[in-house]
Parts: C-alpha cells; sequence; structure tokens
C-alpha cells in the first residue's frame, strides 16, 4: 500500500509495563487502543473529537508528528504533510502506557508515508531509543506479552502470544506522570538486592508461562524494584490489593508507574471481578481488560474522514 492509494488507519494498543517485578522489561498489550485515521494534506493538521485530546498542538508540533517527521528524517525522508483524526480510549498519564502507543503511532506513520519498509525489529529499536525501554512499546507493536532488554544500543525481546489471562484496572481521577513516579525510586541498588530482585522477576515469568497464577501473584507482591517506592503514592493500592484477592484475583501490581492498579485474574472471570471492584470503588474507573494479540496495525480506509 502507498499513500497515494487513499486514506489510511493506524491502530495501537494501550500496555501495561512492569507487572510487578517486571521493570522496565516486561509489557502486556491491552485492548484499548490509539487511532489514527489519515490522509495526505497541504500541510500538518491534526484533529479530535475526545475532549482528553483537544489541548494538544493541531499541527506539525503534534507529538505524534514530530516521531514521525524525526524518524523519516533519520533515514533522509521529508513527509508528505497528512490530515489526521487522532482518537484515543487510552487514559492520559494514569499508566496504561498512552505515550508508549503515540510514539509507535509516529513511527508507523512515518514507515507508511515516507515508504520506508522498516522491520518490527528496527521499529522496536527507534522507539525503544526514544522511550529508554522495551516494555510498553515492544507491547504495543507486537501485541501479547513482551519481555525484552535494551543494552548497549541493542534490544532484544520475545513476545509471547500463548498466554491467557484477563485484568480489571482501577483508573483513578487524578493523573501521575511519569517522571514524578521515577522520582522516588532509588539511584542504584546493593548486589544482594540485585539479585534477590531479578530472582522474582524471573520466577514471574515461569509462573506467567507455566499459568501457576497463585506463584504468579505472589512474585507481583514480592517485588522490590519499584512497587515499595511507589506505592505511597497510591493511597487506595491497599485497599484495592486485598478487596480484589478477596473477590478472585491472582495478583495486583501497579499498571507502569501508576496510578491505575491492574488486578490479574484467570480468563472468563474478569466481569464479575469488575462488577465486585466496581461497587466496592465507586469514585475510580473500573474497567475489565484483555490482551490484545495483534500489536500495532495498519490498514486502509475506504470512507472519507473528513467533513
Amino acid at each position: 500500500m502507498t499513500l497515494t492509494a487513499g486514506k489510511f488507519v493506524i491502530k495501537i494498543p494501550a500496555s501495561s509495563a512492569n507487572l510487578g517485578p517486571g521493570f522496565d522489561s516486561m509489557g502486556v498489550a491491552l485492548n484499548l487502543y490509539l487511532r489514527l485515521e489519515v490522509e495526505k494534506n497541504e500541510k500538518w493538521e491534526c484533529f479530535s473529537t475526545s475532549d482528553e485530546l483537544k489541548d494538544f498542538p493541531t499541527d506539525e508540533k503534534h507529538f505524534i508528528c514530530q516521531i514521525a517527521i524525526q524518524t523519516a528524517a533519520k533515514f533522509g525522508k521529508e513527509l508528505h504533510p497528512c490530515k489526521i483524526k487522532v482518537e484515543s480510549d487510552i487514559p492520559l498519564a494514569r499508566g496504561l502506557g498512552s505515550s508508549a502507543s503515540a510514539i509507535i503511532a509516529g513511527i508507523e506513520l512515518a514507515d507508511y508515508v515516507g515508504e520506508l519498509g522498516l522491520t518490527k525489529e528496527e521499529k522496536l529499536l527507534l522507539a525503544t531509543e526514544i522511550e529508554g525501554h522495551p516494555d510498553n512499546v515492544g507491547a504495543s507493536l507486537y501485541g501479547g506479552l513482551v519481555i525484552g532488554s535494551y543494552q548497549q544500543g541493542e534490544v532484544d525481546v520475545v513476545s509471547i502470544s500463548d498466554i491467557a489471562f484477563e485484568m480489571v484496572a482501577i483508573i483513578p481521577k487524578e493523573s501521575l506522570l511519569t517522571k514524578d513516579s521515577r522520582g522516588v525510586l532509588p539511584i542504584e541498588f546493593s548486589y544482594q538486592s540485585s539479585i534477590r530482585a531479578s530472582s522474582i522477576s524471573n520466577v514471574l515469568v515461569a509462573a506467567l508461562l507455566s499459568q501457576n497464577w497463585e506463584l504468579a501473584g505472589k512474585m507481583m507482591e514480592k517485588d522490590i524494584f519499584h512497587q515499595p517506592y511507589r506505592k505511597p503514592l497510591i493511597p487506595f493500592y491497599d485497599d484495592v490489593a486485598i478487596f480484589a484477592k478477596s473477590e478472585g484475583a491472582f495478583g495486583v501490581a501497579l499498571s507502569g508507574a501508576g496510578p491505575t492498579v491492574l488486578c490479574f485474574c484467570a480468563e472468563g472471570k474478569g466481569i464479575l471481578l469488575e462488577k465486585s471492584l466496581n461497587t466496592a470503588f465507586p469514585d475510580m474507573t473500573v474497567k475489565v481488560l484483555s490482551i490484545d494479540f495483534t500489536g500495532s496495525n495498519v490498514s486502509q480506509l475506504n470512507n472519507c474522514i473528513v467533513n
């Protein structure tokens, strides 16, 4: 497909990082989406019907456009301007990968409009260089459960699609910027603490892959990389965790840097857990989520997107 073939849609899933001890290395794609409807235009123009997105720039200064323009420039290309309708059901600054999905969207936009011919591996490296770690961007790009490492300019990931669990997100009205949540983390870890923390993370991976949900939940609670430092910023965390586990959740963890809390349950149990949590925490948004296994997707759109 080429840009001259008509309008097209870029669809990117949300993501949750860490799952407890998988700090900056583990992410899961979620069935909330950032959606761009794109057509070539005389100038860069972005618009949205969503109130949450209306304060963003409406020209090439829009974050997604900036990522696209900068990505194309790395390959010596200047992008044709586009008119872009941006819609999203991913809450901003809530730990659900809204910035990572925007980064992937920008890279997909550059690849499609600029006809760069990027592989997924190249897209991942570009996104990881921007984000700093591959957990959220990897999940949004590949879908499923992603485990990755970014070292010395190289990124390695394993994408897992044969896994099934559900999550119920507890999303507060208040936002929490990642930079603020990272500000409470320790600057360094002792050798012994690093061994302990990595062993917990390793067991979490093994438990998830073997569908030993009870053990997976236990490892989520044992995280020492980031959750003990971030929990004081999330005053409702302990109440949610205690209640969710009493209602059938096998594990509870901060979604990324927070403040959203994810309650994990076996497949098919999410709706009942959502109902219970909604009753217990009426002042917050409670949403049952499933794993998105498609990842980022670009497809042709036949209908006109502009009025």
